[in-house]
């Protein structure tokens, strides 16, 4: 599908191009990055396209001036806010959405709040910021980020808006992307489903872009592991996107670690109110304490899924742990820094099996992976 902002606005890239010219584009990249680590018996399996219409969480950029206020994407490697009114890449119910999103930031906007400064009260307005929206089962969460203080006219403001809407079902504000986001009003928790769970998900929490593509990671990640037993490791786990499927296996442990204490909290959370027995949670900094050979021993298997930074540190250890796991499945959503995870399996002695891109950011450069290794 065309869409009138393509050229400038930093989100699709190959818009213009035909679909199928697109994909084969993607693929023929996909195939040419991973060049350096894909051995004649690896198999490269067919993409998984994950189509338009399917975005189910974003983040957008607000500003006011006297000239209104401007929602958006920012244009490609700018500051440059794109307004947009409808987006081709997010879910229908994202886009019904958008102008009470707008006529909100207005309002709040357009209303001063009093900082203090020495002794005096000085009068300011908000003029820029962030917005993230994100489609849960049950209607939609939104998070407010600007470095402002709440004042009781803006937390009013919330309030009467958000009751006027129905898919809203709660706003939380935050001054910066390191701060705790205060949830304003909410309606009714948020969720989404985790294969047979439904999960809580905190204010401005990490899910996969999409509710096809997640179903199409974890398919990716139970074709490998369906037949293990035993201790599993969940490495970066998120909100257990990997971990309530993989529980569901007869006779595992599953061990889910990361460093975000706010996941880990809501995660855990969830697997206590869903009665889940062996899921056992860590909040451990993986980048600067990997799990070591003594830890990495026992586990039959492990699962890997790291931010773009990619997972260096921790398959330098699997590499050096003799009696490590037989079966290593990586998921990345960075295949240049998968090279250097995949060449350090490699040097201790896994085998690249099977790789498959999946592609959750159409006509974009962005790909994902799911690699399966053995040993």
């Amino acid at each position: 599908m065309s869409c009138p902002k393509f050229e400038v606005c930093g989100g699709c890239r190959y818009r213009d191009m035909s679909y199928e010219q697109y994909c084969q584009l993607k693929r023929q990249h996909f195939i040419d990055t991973l060049s350096p680590v894909i051995s004649s018996s690896c198999k490269i399996n067919q993409p998984l396209f994950i189509p338009d219409n399917t975005r189910r969480r974003a983040s957008l950029a607000f500003e006011a001036s006297k000239n209104g206020l401007i929602l958006g994407f920012n244009s490609q490697a700018s500051h440059q806010i794109i307004d947009i009114q409808n987006c081709l890449l997010l879910t229908p119910k994202l886009n019904k959405v958008l102008p009470f999103i707008k006529g909100l930031l207005e309002e709040i906007c357009q209303t001063p709040y009093n900082i203090k400064k020495g002794k005096k009260h000085i009068s300011s307005r908000i003029t820029k910021g962030d917005v993230f929206i994100c489609e849960a089962c049950n209607g939609i969460d939104v998070v407010l980020e600007y470095n402002a203080p709440l004042s009781l006219e803006h937390r009013m403001i919330i309030f009467e808006k958000s009751q006027a809407d129905n898919d809203i079902i709660r706003i939380s504000h935050r001054k910066d992307a390191f701060s705790s986001a205060e949830t304003i009003i909410e309606k009714i928790a948020p969720f989404i489903k985790i294969g047979n769970y439904e999960v809580t998900i905190p204010a401005g929490t990490f899910l996969q872009p999409s509710a096809p593509g997640q179903e199409a990671l974890t398919w990716l990640v139970m074709k490998y592991m369906q037949s293990v037993q035993g201790k599993i490791a969940d490495l970066f786990c998120g909100v257990g996107t990997f971990s309530y499927f993989l529980c569901d296996l007869p006779d595992v442990k599953i061990t889910a670690v990361d460093s975000s204490a706010a996941l880990l909290k809501g995660f855990n959370a969830s697997i206590n109110r869903n009665q889940i027995k062996n899921i056992q949670i860590i909040n451990k900094n993986l980048f600067k304490y990997p799990l070591d050979k003594n830890e990495l021993k026992d586990f039959s298997a492990i699962v890997f899924d790291p931010p773009r930074a990619g997972a260096s540190a921790q398959c330098k250890e699997i590499a050096l742990c003799p009696s490590g796991p037989k079966i290593i499945v990586a998921v990345s959503c960075n295949p240049a820094t998968f090279i250097n995870d995949a060449k350090s399996l490699i040097s201790g002695g896994y085998n690249l099996k099977e790789v498959t891109m999946v592609d959750q950011f159409i006509y974009s450069d962005h790909s994902e992976l799911v690699a399966f290794f053995t040993k």
